[in-house]
């Protein structure tokens, strides 16, 4: 679903707040098979902990919402693994995922975003027919979040930055085609592509992630193909189109909230607060879910064996029982207990890099920018059940102004 706005682009409410306060779930219906969304932050916190009651390793594909698993059959790893092989998986990966905590890496994503910055910035006007100055438009989507998206992928992966032409063709999603959660023409393509890349690297190995998991063990056991696919896979999917969306509505948060690229850029020792803050209110991702493994509650509700729930983190983030003020963006906020990268044993592997080109990305921004122009918008609304979500934007075309 989506709708051209002009106006309040910056503004993302909160669908939730009535069912929240009510009966603290909502039922919705994917693909023939229910999932009861859970909305508290507590119960949402409570159930991602309980790894025995609701589980992750069901079929492959089942506690993704929309189910994946009409379109694959690889496990993603170690997304859907519970203890213990969840613990062998996770300790293995974690070293390389905290890469982006070092200063050379978070070099690297400057770089990045320096690159994009003046690329937009130095090159802002061209002369139209009738010879006057008119400022370019770039779709903050497609031409800034997705480049960015894919470029910082490179340093995690640790391939040349040539390859990431080839995940920006693929465009916003690189598993899931964009209008038919059924389609596996796109899985596919990624399947390939792995396949592709898992055999260069045994016939050269480098120092890229392909070559560390096919020399890796876990309890003493090097991995299958299918094992490094499915953490490839995970690698790919996990942070695609939710950094896109955390990019492109930090734009839209500022085109109408210029005081706040002006506070950052003169008390940066805010930043970091700032962007948790950005994290909390916008929600790139909106819900994950488990398999029950038993009969059991959830924010007392019955819970039937077998049958899904899912963490509503979009709706914890929004909870008025523990943040203050929910629905306004306070970017001094310093109680901030979000879970925009879950919570748990499955918090997000790539959370610190994620985190790292986010403060780099709105560093930049508040020290460059003085404006950004929002010129058209289209917005991203998720529907689940009775509730629509906006997510995010399939197009928002901006403009942005240097600062002097």
């Amino acid at each position: 679903m989506s709708e051209h706005v002009m106006g309040n682009v910056s503004q993302f409410d909160d669908p939730f707040t009535a069912l929240r306060q009510g009966d603290g779930v909502l039922d919705i219906d994917d693909q023939g098979d229910p999932v009861k969304m859970v909305l508290g932050l507590k119960d949402v916190r409570k159930a991602a902990h309980s790894w025995q009651l609701f589980q992750s390793g069901a079929i492959p594909g089942r506690i993704v919402v929309p189910s994946e698993v009409a379109i694959r059959d690889i496990r993603q790893l170690p997304f859907e693994l519970d203890p213990p092989a969840h613990k062998g998986f996770r300790g293995l990966l974690e070293p390389w995922f905290k890469r982006p905590a070092g200063q050379a890496y978070q070099d690297k994503l400057t770089d990045i975003v320096s690159t994009m910055l003046d690329s937009i910035l130095d090159n802002h006007t061209v002369i139209n027919k009738r010879s006057s100055p008119e400022m370019i438009t770039h779709d903050a989507v497609k031409d800034i979040a997705l480049v960015l998206q894919s470029r910082a992928l490179t340093v995690l992966i640790n391939v040349p930055m040539t390859e990431a032409q080839t995940w920006i063709n693929w465009g916003t999603h690189v598993f899931r085609s964009d209008d038919n959660p059924l389609d596996a023409s796109k899985a596919n393509v990624l399947y390939d592509y792995l396949d592709e890349q898992i055999a260069h690297a045994k016939k050269a190995p480098g120092e890229d992630i392909y070559t560390e998991l096919l020399h890796a063990e876990v309890e003493g056991k090097a991995l299958t193909e299918e094992e490094i696919k499915g953490i490839m896979i995970l690698t790919f999917a996990g942070g695609r189109d939710t950094v896109i969306n955390a990019l492109t509505n930090s734009l839209a948060y500022f085109s109408e909230n210029p005081d706040a690229l002006n506070f950052i850029n003169e008390h940066p020792e805010n930043l970091n607060s700032a962007v948790e803050e950005l994290l909390r209110y916008f929600s790139p991702l909106t819900h994950m879910g488990r398999v029950a493994t038993k009969d059991t509650q959830v924010a007392g509700h019955d819970v039937a064996y077998d049958s899904r729930i899912s963490l509503c983190w979009a709706s914890a983030n929004r909870d008025e029982s523990v943040f203050e003020s929910p629905n306004e963006v306070n970017l001094t906020r310093k109680a901030n207990p979000h879970v925009a990268f879950g919570f748990g044993i499955h918090n997000c592997l790539g959370a610190t890099h994620a985190r790292a080109l986010l403060r780099i990305w709105v560093g930049q921004l508040a020290e460059r920018v003085a404006r950004v122009e929002v010129v058209e918008a289209d917005e991203n609304t998720e529907q689940w059940g009775e509730v629509a979500r906006k997510v995010g934007f399939h197009k928002l075309l901006v403009r942005l102004h240097k600062r002097a």
